[in-house]
């Protein structure tokens, strides 16, 4: 599954407005910004997966759009798809963007693998 260029674009652009150190992986089958060594937001063809704080979890499920993120079969709290017909406007978007810019500051970094 290919992601949507046009949304990782927009994505990009928020990013970098207030982070310079970034890396973009193609991992589960979409585009995922790391920031700081750590998932941040992710892109597919039809949503954004976004990292953000546990304890507003319950909280932004409330909002139009928003998904429980069941990757693996298991609901991952911390983590959540938004419906890319729930992102159509910059307002929207920067306030999914920054919920995981402002939670990666304090998020722990995955464990890295040791070659």
């Amino acid at each position: 599954m290919a992601y949507n260029e046009k949304l990782a674009d927009r994505v990009r652009e928020l990013i970098a407005l207030t982070h310079k150190i970034t890396e973009e992986k193609k991992m589960f089958g979409g585009l995922c910004f790391m920031v700081n060594d750590k998932m941040c937001v992710g892109v597919e063809s039809e949503r954004l997966m976004v990292r953000l704080n546990p304890d507003l979890y319950d909280e932004v499920m409330e909002k139009e759009g928003c998904t429980p993120m069941d990757f693996t079969g298991k609901i991952m709290k911390g983590y959540v798809f938004v419906d890319i017909d729930a992102l159509n406007t910059k307002k929207k978007l920067d306030y999914w963007i920054q919920l995981a810019l402002d939670y990666n500051q304090t998020a722990r970094a995955s464990k890295k693998k040791t070659k």
